[in-house]
């Protein structure tokens, strides 16, 4: 064995002085809100420049249209420079019943943003997060990609493809010293829980989830930016549920 061979792709900076002295840049997806917002700001306090693409942003983008994203990220490039970390936060959650006729329609809207737009802004950003091997990606799947509930069909799917997706990227990427990671929270407080009537929310956390709640947005971004960290650089591939203990408990 050759010197060097191995730990062929370990970070080239301290991390000390990789995290004082240099200035890293994140794509967030889906930041203008809930989880992604809340990453977002989280990143920001930890000196992180950070690109919003979200169609709710000042500079609109449909992460499920490709030249939205290859646009939005080279706005990004140009104002912040090369990217180091992406986070897929981007989603939607679709239902149905397989045979509603309104249930391809919401299979493809799943599809289209929670999958196929995490991988655009990843393919989007590659050339960036492989220059120095220490690019970091985490995708957003859910406790829905663990499992399955009624009538959620679409979004599980969507959700169980991401996991497959991020460890895809993981195994594809992992001698590059680029790491995959994905988080799946449980039942959070977002705009898209936030039309359950609070009752229903607080009877059903106490019955499902171990901590008897649902979880704050910032609770979950903890968990994504601690895997963006250049000291994370041998997790990869990790699924990691963010849920209160409710995947760990005996239903």
């Amino acid at each position: 064995m050759k010197k060097g061979d191995l730990y062929p792709t370990r970070p080239r900076h301290s991390w000390v002085f990789y995290c004082l002295d240099m200035t890293r840049v994140a794509v967030v997806t889906g930041g203008a809100s809930g989880i992604g917002r809340a990453t977002v700001q989280l990143l920001e306090a930890k000196g992180v420049a950070v690109g919003v693409l979200d169609r709710n942003s000042s500079s609109p983008v449909d992460v499920a249209d490709r030249a939205e994203v290859k646009a939005g990220v080279a706005r990004i490039r140009k104002t912040f420079g090369p990217v180091d970390i992406v986070v897929n936060a981007a989603g939607v959650s679709s239902s149905g019943q397989l045979d509603d006729e309104a249930y391809l329609r919401e299979w493809e809207r799943a599809i289209a943003i929670n999958l196929t737009g995490s991988m655009h802004v990843v393919r989007a950003c590659l050339p960036d997060l492989l220059r120095n091997g220490e690019g970091r990606i985490v995708n957003l799947a859910s406790t829905e990609g663990l499992g399955a509930a009624r009538s959620l069909g679409p979004y599980s799917v969507s959700k169980h493809a991401v996991v497959g997706f991020t460890r895809s990227l993981a195994v594809d990427l992992g001698r590059t010293g680029v790491t995959a990671n994905c988080v799946c929270p449980g039942a959070t407080l977002t705009a898209m829980t936030a039309p359950i009537p609070e009752v229903d929310r607080h009877t059903w956390a106490r019955r499902h989830v171990p901590a008897g709640r649902y979880a704050a947005p910032e609770e979950i971004a903890y968990m994504i930016v601690a895997l963006t960290e250049p000291g994370a650089s041998f997790v990869n591939g990790a699924i990691i549920p963010v849920d209160g203990g409710q995947t760990a408990m005996s239903m």
